[in-house]
């Protein structure tokens, strides 16, 4: 494995990341905004992707600006937002290829950067604010997204879960926003807020690929200028109250196969320095083809169509997502429940830790593969606020006893359990 070198700078009030390496031969340039989550701002943060990507102050249309891609030798653009324990991250994202792979060895970077700045920080306006027309059919395209979560029941459920579990927290805010408070974003209040975000939210900017390092450094200054930066702190939740027992919430609406969802509270986030043998702990529970979810609540007992664990690493949350026919409810969750406490009490094998790590690390070292991959796993330092090299995460999950994963067992609580299920569900809670 080559080891990843990453330095950082502040440059023009921005985080700038420069990772030089040879392995791929695109260069990638990455923005992303964070700031905290908040109901009140929600809704607007996930309609922002839709709109930057519909024309910038140069290239008016998605058509211009696509076809300004293409002369880029089919440079890549794409927006999204995310959560990531109780922040909202924007992510701008241009991939464009090597110059060095292009016969005329043309000065791409230098119109990438520039275009990148303008998507940034130039977009599309008419008379100071963002073009009407196009805010009110993105607005549309927003509302489909949120309206399309009520049909897909798995992400309903997990959603509705999250509801429960964090309810009067910040994790709680809906990535995609809310429907009713599309009605009152406005073509202005909205450009007033992308304003408000360029300033305020930390931007930190990865700069990825067989690049010289001090050119780039020059090339950034030149053509990414953040004109003000006004950094807002993050207000953190307070700490949950303990619960003496789970939380049972049961939903019931006209379906076939039912959703049981767990949520967990792990006492343990991505700055812990158990949170190694947290991620061992649920490769073996429920994060791999070979856990315990799959192979015991699946395989050997036939009680659900799909079953698996997943790590909330900023939030220390866990969650367990599992599809059952509804007359299975109590029995699938008491085998659910079951595997919980044969890892507390350190019913697995040797084998079985030895084999996890390897599909840990493999995974890690997949996602390395992909240059977007690996500036999100260098990203997960920032949100976390802690240095930890990828070569670093690797060692450390290698390092991991079966001790370390009881311990870590023996600290993760059941919070909530949620059930959509059918009319005729079968609940007795």
């Amino acid at each position: 494995m080559t080891e990843v070198t990453e330095e950082v700078l502040n440059s023009n009030g921005m985080n700038v990341h420069l990772v030089p390496t040879r392995k791929y031969k695109t260069i990638n340039i990455v923005a992303k905004f964070k700031a905290s989550l908040q109901r009140e701002t929600i809704t607007k943060r996930a309609l922002l992707p839709y709109i930057l990507q519909q024309g910038t102050k140069c290239y008016t249309s998605s058509r211009t600006l696509q076809t300004k891609l293409d002369e880029l030798y089919g440079a890549v653009l794409s927006i999204n937002g995310t959560k990531k324990g109780n922040h909202h991250i924007i992510t701008i994202r241009l991939e464009i290829a090597n110059h060095k792979f292009i016969a005329d060895q043309s000065p791409i970077i230098d119109e990438a950067l520039e275009l990148f700045n303008e998507i940034i920080f130039h977009p599309n306006t008419e008379n100071g604010a963002f073009v009407s027309t196009i805010v009110d059919r993105e607005k549309e395209t927003l509302k489909q997204k949120i309206s399309a979560i009520q049909d897909d029941k798995m992400s309903y459920a997990n959603m509705r879960l999250i509801d429960a579990m964090c309810k009067d927290e910040q994790y709680s805010t809906h990535l995609h926003g809310y429907e009713e408070d599309l009605s009152s974003i406005t073509a202005e209040n909205l450009y007033s807020y992308y304003q408000t975000m360029v300033k305020e939210d930390q931007l930190d900017l990865y700069l990825l690929g067989d690049f010289e390092t001090t050119t780039m450094k020059e090339k950034i200054t030149n053509h990414l200028q953040r004109e003000e930066a006004n950094i807002s702190f993050i207000q953190e939740d307070t700490q949950p109250k303990k619960q003496e027992k789970p939380n049972v919430v049961i939903e019931k609406q006209s379906i076939q196969q039912a959703k049981l969802h767990l949520g967990y509270r792990t006492n343990c986030t991505y700055q812990d320095d158990d949170y190694f043998a947290l991620q061992v702990f649920n490769g073996i529970f429920g994060g791999f083809p070979n856990s315990k979810l799959f192979i015991n609540v699946r395989e050997k007992n036939s009680l659900a169509y799909y079953a698996a664990s997943r790590l909330e690493s900023h939030k220390g949350l866990l969650f367990v997502f599992s599809g059952i026919a509804p007359e299975d409810y109590e029995k699938a969750r008491e085998i659910i429940e079951l595997q919980m406490d044969t890892m507390k009490k350190g019913e697995f094998t040797e084998d079985n830790m030895s084999e996890t790590k390897e599909l840990i690390v493999n995974q890690l070292l997949e996602t390395m593969d992909h240059p977007q991959g690996l500036i999100e796993l260098l990203y997960q330092q920032v949100v976390a606020n802690k240095k930890l090299s990828p070569e670093q995460l690797i060692s450390n999950i290698k390092q991991v006893t079966k001790e370390n994963v009881i311990d870590i067992a023996n600290k993760i609580e059941q919070d909530t359990v949620y059930l959509l299920t059918n009319e005729g569900g079968n609940s007795n809670e």
